[in-house]
C-alpha cells in the first residue's frame, strides 16, 4: 500500500518503511508526525482526492534534523570586475514512514 503526500510544497510518493527527506519539519529527532494532506492512496484498490481523500493519514518518525551538502552560488559578468560568491545549506528532515491508513 502506498500514498502521495503534500508537504512543503512538494509531492511524495510514501509507503511504509521508506525514509525520505523533506522540507524542514519542527520537532526533535525521534517525534511522530501525521500527515493529513494525503493525495492518494493506493492498495488492493485506488482512492483519488478532490484534493484530499477524507480520513487518510500517513504516520512517520524524525529520524533526523540536518543541513545538506553545501551548493555554491557564483555570479560573474565578464569584462565588467563583477563576482559575487555565496554558500547556500538548505535545511532539512529525515523521516521513516510507520504507516499508511485510508
Amino acid at each position: 500500500m502506498f500514498a502521495v503526500i503534500q508537504t512543503g510544497g512538494k509531492q511524495y510518493r510514501v509507503a511504509e518503511g521508506d525514509r525520505l527527506r523533506v522540507e524542514k519539519l519542527a520537532g526533535d529527532v525521534g517525534a511522530k508526525i501525521t500527515f493529513d494532506k494525503v493525495l492518494l492512496v493506493a492498495g488492493e484498490s485506488v482512492k483519488v482526492g478532490t484534493p484530499l481523500v477524507s480520513g487518510a493519514k500517513v504516520s512517520a518518525e524524525i529520524v533526523a534534523q540536518d543541513r545538506d551538502k553545501k551548493v555554491i552560488v557564483f555570479k560573474f559578468r565578464r569584462r565588467k570586475n563583477y563576482r559575487r560568491k555565496q554558500g547556500h545549506r538548505q535545511p532539512f528532515t529525515e523521516l521513516k514512514i510507520t504507516g499508511v491508513s485510508a
